[in-house]
């Protein structure tokens, strides 16, 4: 674990791994989860040097004075103050979930700072795109024949639908498989989750969808969009329309992923992310 300090003093925490090649900061999700659920990517160290930031109030870094800083846009300088304590000109970034809202933001605000982009299983709260319930239904239906299917479609069906439920109740939903595994990853992602940051992330202001988008159109750097066939959470037609939004992107759909795709076939997710870091 490394350190470095944002631009309003916030001591903020990285972890290094995976040899001395040419670095992509990874973001993760949550939103405001630290970086330790992201592990290696699937082995994607073998590849890469991974420099996984803990967003502020989260994993290793400090709590910040201002609260209101948690918001996603004010982040942006967070990103960027990493990139100079790299000593990069340009980075790599890959981003997870929420943390491509973070991301993409970065991306409209620095476009020459950007070398790839890489959005794993993304939200698309940035950028302003719909995703429906019956895109997370149809996604749903898929894994019809899991022995836990009929208790938990019933309860997305009541989310999507607007009369409440436990989002506990869908976690099957979001991984490839539900195994031990999955469990425990899902029991984990409360404890290094920072509450109080995850509502203050989406605050009003934090997003411009028309801005962001408008800016997308023009980045030059090349992007990759890959989402889990069966993730419920970022449904391929929504991630097939955030593709679309950049000059130039590839959109990949990981086969019987969920929303942690490293983790339902490391071997496909890291070949797939790493043929597009390493061109």
């Amino acid at each position: 674990m490394k350190d470095f300090t944002a631009p309003d003093g916030t001591a903020l925490a990285y972890h290094d791994s995976g040899g001395d090649g040419a670095p992509v900061v990874c973001l993760p999700g949550g939103p405001m989860q630290s970086a330790a659920y992201l592990g290696d990517l699937g082995g994607l160290t073998a590849h890469r040097r991974l420099i996984r930031l803990d967003p502020r109030g989260t994993g290793a870094s400090a709590t910040p004075a201002d609260p209101a800083s948690y918001r996603c846009d004010r982040l942006v300088a967070d990103v960027d103050a990493l990139r100079a304590h790299l000593g990069l000109d340009r980075l790599d970034l890959l981003a997870h979930c929420a943390g491509a809202n973070l991301a993409v933001l970065y991306a409209a605000r620095h476009p020459e700072r950007v070398g790839r982009l890489a959005l794993i299983t993304p939200s698309v709260a940035a950028v302003g795109i719909d995703v429906t319930a019956e895109a997370r239904l149809a996604t749903a239906r898929l894994r019809a024949r899991e022995p836990w299917f009929p208790d938990a479609y019933a309860a997305l069906e009541d989310l999507t639908a607007g009369r409440g439920g436990e989002r506990g109740a869908i976690a099957p939903f979001f991984h490839g498989r539900w195994d031990d595994a999955a469990r425990a990853l899902d029991a984990a992602s409360d404890a290094d989750r920072n509450a109080e940051a995850a509502a203050a992330y989406g605050a009003p202001g934090a997003y411009d969808p028309p801005a962001t988008r408008a800016a997308l159109a023009r980045l030059a750097a090349p992007a990759l969009v890959l989402a889990g066939e069966v993730d419920v959470n970022s449904p391929p037609p929504a991630t097939a329309a955030y593709a679309a939004l950049f000059p130039s992107a590839r959109h990949t759909v990981q086969p019987a992923a969920g929303h942690h795709p490293w983790l339902d076939d490391p071997a496909l997710f890291t070949a797939a992310t790493a043929a597009f870091l390493t061109q």
